[in-house]
This record gives C-alpha cells, structure tokens and sequence, in this order.
C-alpha cells in the first residue's frame, strides 16, 4: 500500500512516499480504507521538527481523516465492515477531563497517523462520520470540530446573544464561527487580509477587523460589541492581551494556538479585574468529537474546504498550508 512518512524532519522536503505492507486488525482493532485526509497547523510544526521533538523518520504524519472499514478484529462490538469513521487523535481520550499522558498515543505526532492507503486503529478513538458530509468534508472534522466544541460548548457555555471573537480565519476560527452562528451568538473575526474578512462575512460574522491596518483592533471590537463573551485564542500569546481587553466580565477564552508569536509577556491583570477563565484547550475527546458531529447532521453544517490536492502531491498540500493563503480546510483526497 501506499503511504507518507516524515522522513528527518528538516521541512517538507523531507516528506517521503513509499510501498507498506498492509496492515491488519488485532483484538478491538479495525482495518480503515482511508478516503480523504485534512491538515491542521500541527503538521507543518512536526515536518519541521517543532513539535514535542523529533519523530522517527518512518512516522506517518497527519491526524484527520476519514475513510471505510474494511475489515474488523476480535471483540470489536460497535463498528462493522462498511461503517464510514473518523478517529480523534488522542487515541486514550474518549471522554472526561484531559490528562497529559493522552499524548502518548497521539496519530501523527506519537503514534503513527492517517496519510496511507490504509490504517489500523482501535474502535475506541471512532465515531461514525456524518451521513449528511462527504468523504472530504468529513475528514476535515476531527481536531477542529472537537477543539471548537471543547472551547464554545464546554468551556464557553455558549448561548443565543453570546458574542464570540474569533482570531484569523483558518480551519478552527471558520469551524468556530459556524458553531457560534448555529447556537445564535454573535460573531466578530480578524485577518490581515481583507478578502478573507469578507468571505467571513458572507458566513455570516458580524463584525471583522484587519489586524494590520488596525493595530490595536482591541479599541474597536470593544466599540462595536460593547465586550466579548467568548474568545477562541488561535494567536496565542502574541494576542492574548488584546483578547482579554475585549472582554465583558466573566467572559471564557480558550487558548488553542500560538500562530501569533510565542516571544511577548502580556499583561494578565485582565484576567483578575474583570474575573475571566482562561483555559488551555488542547482538541477534545471522542466524545466532543461525536456531539459536534451530531450537532452537524442537525444543523446541515457545511466544512469550508479551501482546496483538494491528490494523494501523490502531498508536499504541494504542505506547501500551500505554509503558504496561509486559505481559508478553511485543506484536504488531501486518494
């Protein structure tokens, strides 16, 4: 069969393909035909060794997918030949609070991930994809649907007349902004670039801002919202005293990503004054993962899919992701 490793790791040129001998299932094991493949941040992080360290260089990369299952081991009770799955990348973490020891068998970083012909994996890392979503709008759900849900359903708490901040317009910030609209909150979003702004518009966000043009775009969220409810804190540290100056008292911001630099010591008085939770977020369990599906098949909840690249030209799907020319998904198809 046909599958992707990350080789030694010095950048995508590093990303090998070769022929593996198929794999097959073990006790509470299925054997998935993969379908459809999509990328987050993370793997341009671990292709240039800058995630938890390096890797073998015969790791498979990439953690969201979804595919068919083919074939099924001993005492797999839930799952059957022909069930369409996606797996959540924390293999261990099925429900509950986090535990750090989740990142021991974490696809595509700790354990082999998905960019193969076929895989292996546990029935207990499943769920069933939504019958309402194509192959590759499915693949797109597993990291950024159960981050989205862990950050506006079970930290936030989000309700109707919320107002939700959602920061750049990649595949977490779009997935949030459609969440928030289906659960009636308000939306406002940033971007540097202004076409992506209004196609976040067109989604439906109410108010978006351009961070380069406005560079304290803190003053003018406020002034149009009044204070945020929720923030979705993609930039990390390097926006992390903007978001908390957008805040109404009490207001939740989940701490996902650090796309905005890792090197400023924000002021935090925020957080005391105004009585904030601030709460890292790292994804979300099988179960997150399994509500924000049936939250889509009720609501005919759409992916944004930004551009398809074939199995073979894996390395263009990297480059194009590095490039931050897209907006939503980016999806590799076999």
């Amino acid at each position: 069969m046909k599958v992707w490793h990350i080789g030694k790791q010095e950048g995508i040129k590093s990303l090998t393909q070769s022929e593996d001998t198929p794999p097959i299932a073990g006790f509470g094991e299925v054997v998935i035909a993969m379908k459809a493949f999509a990328m987050n941040h993370r793997d341009l992080l671990i292709v240039n060794n800058r995630y938890g360290g390096p890797k073998p260089e015969n790791r498979i990369p990439i953690s969201d997918g979804t595919g068919e299952i083919i074939s099924v081991g001993q005492n797999v009770k839930n799952f059957k030949v022909g069930d369409k799955v996606c797996p959540t990348h924390f293999v261990n973490w099925t429900d509950g609070d986090f535990y750090p020891n989740y990142f021991q068998n974490d696809l595509g970083n700790t354990s082999d991930g998905l960019l193969a012909e076929r895989v292996v994996l546990p029935e207990k890392c499943l769920v069933k994809a939504a019958n309402s979503l194509s192959d590759i709008e499915n693949a797109t759900l597993p990291v950024a649907g159960a981050t989205v849900w862990a950050c506006l359903e079970t930290l936030g708490q989000i309700k109707a007349g919320d107002t939700v901040l959602m920061l750049g317009t990649g595949g977490v910030s779009v997935f949030a902004l459609q969440l928030a609209k289906i659960n009636g909150a308000r939306v406002v979003i940033t971007s540097s670039s202004n076409n992506k702004l209004s196609q976040m518009s067109k989604l439906g966000a109410d108010f978006t801002v351009n961070y380069k043009e406005n560079p304290d775009w803190e003053k003018l969220v406020l002034k149009e919202t009044g204070g945020v409810d929720i923030v979705v804190e993609t930039g990390g540290i390097g926006t992390l005293e903007q978001s908390i100056a957008c805040c109404n008292p009490n207001g939740r911001i989940g701490f996902i990503g650090a796309l905005a630099g890792r090197d400023k010591y924000p002021n935090l008085g925020g957080l005391l004054f105004k009585n904030l939770i601030l709460k890292g977020i790292t994804s979300g369990s099988r179960n997150m993962l399994n509500e924000f599906i049936k939250a889509c098949e009720a609501n005919t909840f759409k992916p944004i899919i930004d551009k398809v690249f074939k199995f073979e030209d894996t390395p263009d799907a990297y480059r194009y992701l590095a490039s931050g020319s897209h907006v939503g998904k980016v999806v590799i198809e076999l």
